[in-house]
């Protein structure tokens, strides 16, 4: 595979950040090019805590009863905002989604189980207000980026949150995990130990512990290259669903990072490996009938 050249993005990221004096991720997401799509809808309120906000995308055409796809961004649940995903959101809407992309609370102010508690709130406010956006309700996705893809696949395992949040689980047509954290035990870092460290039962707090025959298909795709949150995650947590029965896809690309599986979704680096292309696949496939049967799949 041909990779497109770094020089223009990074041309793009020193411009951006000579500008706004921001992030390299909020330089990245203020000049990149972005596929074409509608932001429905800003900093909408799905609870009433300040970061309990969210943003709504649309095909550039409109939406009519489409498959409705909640991504949830990474920061080792301390760091992050919906305003520098905006590409990603565009990205999802291009492919025929209605994209939601929420803030969640982060630690300090919480730890866990809250950020997973706010998600399931989101996907609340997606069964209540999808429609009026063109979205189908009865087709939910989850999506999410290293620690949200954390988040995004405890939601899809672990029942609880959505029963709480007044959602049907069935809702949830699939998930798709990107870089995740599924198997991390025994707990390292400070941070990670700040917020998982006060739950009263550890093993609960990974997905590998939370799988259950019945789950909603899965896809999972990670970067060889990743060293923050190591493949063996993934490997985990799919060898774990397909003992279970439940229907997975896996994806290793070799010359990818953890910032890279996400990045790859991007209009500039989307020739990198295709990320996008593949992960929507398996999520259109999921939300065309009715919800699928538990059979497990062998990762290609």
């Amino acid at each position: 595979m041909s990779l497109p050249p770094l020089a223009p993005v990074l041309a793009v990221l020193g411009l951006a950040l000579t500008l706004c004096a921001c992030s390299p991720l909020t330089a990245f997401a203020t000049l990149t090019p972005k596929d074409p799509a509608s932001r429905e809808g800003q900093g909408l309120a799905y609870g009433s805590e300040p970061r309990q906000r969210l943003d709504v995308y649309a095909p550039a055409g409109g939406a009519e009863a489409a498959p409705v796809a909640i991504f949830f961004y990474g920061g080792s649940w301390t760091d992050g905002r919906r305003q520098d995903y905006g590409w990603v959101g565009r990205a999802l809407a291009a492919e025929g989604f209605l994209a939601l992309a929420p803030d969640y609370r982060l630690y300090p102010e919480v730890t866990y189980p809250d950020f997973l508690t706010d998600g399931a709130l989101a996907v609340a406010w997606a069964v209540e207000n999808a429609a009026r956006y063109g979205g189908d309700a009865q087709k939910i996705v989850l999506i999410g980026h290293s620690a949200g893809a954390y988040n995004a696949i405890m939601l899809g395992l672990d029942e609880t949150y959505l029963r709480t949040a007044g959602v049907d689980p069935g809702r949830i047509r699939a998930v798709a995990g990107l870089a995740g954290p599924y198997d991390f035990l025994p707990l390292e870092g400070e941070t990670t130990q700040a917020v998982f460290g006060g739950a009263p039962d550890l093993d609960a707090t990974q997905p590998v512990h939370q799988v259950r025959r019945g789950a909603p298909p899965v896809f999972l795709a990670t970067g060889a290259s990743d060293t923050v949150v190591r493949p063996r995650n993934t490997e985990a947590l799919a060898s774990a669903l397909r003992q279970s029965g439940v229907r997975v896809e896996t994806r290793v690309y070799p010359d990818l990072g953890h910032a890279g599986v996400l990045l790859a979704l991007s209009r500039p680096l989307r020739g990198r490996a295709p990320v996008l292309e593949e992960m929507t696949a398996f999520l259109k496939a999921q939300t065309q009938s009715g919800p699928s049967a538990a059979v497990s799949v062998a990762a290609p």
